[in-house]
């Protein structure tokens, strides 16, 4: 499969650019989000053809042992803060692979290298305007 690597290096670009950047560059992460979030599904979906497995992340809560403290008032009305030894969990992310077909996963792949391609038209048309629209120092 061949991509365009204008287009490859455009999906690559940080969402950030959004927020921060050259009116040029906000033009063009606003008008361009799509075609990046296709790409990027399309990316996943032929690393888990690549692969043979898919990966996913659950949450899994798990406990240690750590250090608790405590606020202690002694005869005379005084806080102090002890330490103790306790039991605390905590949230893990775990990562596991997950049977895929690949039968389905090709198909996914071909929509999605179909609307990738199609999308593409439009961010080039985009980008054109955008850079027409601001243009910028070299």
């Amino acid at each position: 499969m061949r991509r365009n690597t204008a287009l490859g290096l455009l999906a690559a670009l940080p969402l950030t650019l959004a927020a921060c950047g050259t009116p040029q560059e906000q033009c063009i992460s606003r008008n361009t989000s799509e075609y990046r979030q296709v790409s990027a599904l399309l990316a996943e979906v032929e690393g888990n053809l690549a692969r043979g497995y898919a990966w996913e992340e659950r949450q899994v809560v798990r406990s240690r042992f750590g250090q608790c403290e405590a606020l202690r008032r002694d005869k005379d009305g005084r806080t102090a803060v002890t330490t103790y030894g306790c039991w605390r969990d905590y949230v893990d992310n775990e990562r596991y692979r997950v049977p895929i077909d690949p039968q389905a996963e090709a198909r996914k792949r071909d929509g999605l290298a179909a609307r990738q391609a199609t999308l593409a038209r439009s961010a080039n048309a985009a980008i054109d305007a955008c850079r027409a629209a601001y243009p910028e120092d070299d």
